[in-house]
């Protein structure tokens, strides 16, 4: 079901793709944790596919990302998925949302904000519904202002909630089906899912943050491209018992490693990088041990294009863009 929040109540050539039988995937934010690191943003990834812009999480510097790449922030992103709701993961979503709804080429959007995430249902808002009704009555000042100053619609500024608490198909819309998952991010940290995204033949998964998970096996077999999250730290640090907590909600790279292989993508990406006192030459050395397949090391703004075969192009920031 959907809800609808508001204050009043509970341009560019890629803004939007040209339809055809390909799927494209950019990572916008590969990193994780609440740290800044300036080269990894936080958690976010755009597919788009069947003429729609989809993004799942909203970390850090999400609106940042979207503009190197000339989508609006507004009128631009027809769904948002979240994750799950750790920081890191929705940092960026007041800053999508609201210089969504402003006047500009980067803005004005003419209706709700679509926003989808887990629930456990045990209250009432609980899940994405929680955080849009926090942001509607946080900015409120500012909603009423700009009403009145600028005009702006107050469609503009609602977010259209699509709570869920079981898996299942939650999108399917000019076909394209978005299917949610649960993964095990650790007993505290409940709902926590992953996605699917199936596009006629093609088809992407994106773990979102989990330790080893038989139900992400199950939904992500026969993805052409996975996307799973990693945590990796030198031995010395793993001796430290204050790191134990954050190794056990995330997955090893050989644990990533042995769901690639069985899983067997045709490409294996990582985003949601942690690197902790260690280097990505060590990370992939890791994998290698329990995975001989394709394997990318995600960076932001490294887009990957599913057709027949997965290419990846890395943006070229002297050229602003992605090489011809």
């Amino acid at each position: 079901m959907a809800l609808i929040y508001s204050v009043h109540g509970s341009a560019a050539a890629e803004e939007k793709p040209a339809v055809s039988n390909e799927i494209v995937v950019t990572l916008l934010g590969t990193g994780g944790g609440p740290e800044p690191i300036l080269a990894r943003f936080g958690p976010a990834t755009l597919v788009q596919a069947g003429g729609l812009n989809l993004l799942f999480d909203a970390g850090r510097g999400v609106t940042v990302r979207l503009y190197q790449l000339g989508i609006s922030s507004g009128k631009g992103i027809d769904a948002v998925f979240l994750t799950h709701y750790h920081s890191d993961h929705v940092a960026g979503l007041p800053d999508l949302w609201m210089t969504g709804y402003e006047f500009g080429p980067f803005g004005s959007r003419a209706k709700p904000m679509r926003l989808w995430g887990p629930s456990d249902g045990t209250t009432e808002p609980s899940g994405a519904a929680k955080i849009a009704k926090g942001l509607v009555e946080a900015f409120s000042d500012d909603i009423r202002i700009r009403q009145a100053d600028e005009h702006i619609a107050e469609a503009a500024t609602q977010i259209e909630v699509h709570d869920f608490q079981e898996d299942g198909v939650v999108l399917d819309e000019a076909g394209v089906k978005v299917t949610a998952f649960a993964v095990n991010h650790g007993d505290l940290i409940k709902p926590s899912v992953g996605y699917r995204i199936d596009y006629g033949t093609r088809s992407v998964t994106i773990s979102g943050d989990t330790k080893f998970d038989e139900n992400l096996i199950q939904h992500a077999t026969g993805s052409d491209l996975l996307i799973h999250e990693v945590f990796a730290m030198s031995a010395q640090l793993a001796k430290l018992p204050q790191m134990k907590p954050a190794a056990d909600h995330h997955t090893s790279p050989e644990e990533a490693g042995t769901v690639f292989s069985r899983v067997k993508p045709k490409l294996a990406v990582y985003s949601h990088v942690i690197l902790l006192q260690t280097k990505v030459t060590e990370l992939v050395s890791r994998t290698q041990s329990t995975y001989d397949g394709p394997l990318e090391v995600g960076e932001d703004l490294l887009r990957f294009t599913i057709g027949d075969r997965v290419i990846a192009r890395k943006w070229n920031p002297e050229l602003r863009r992605y090489p011809d």
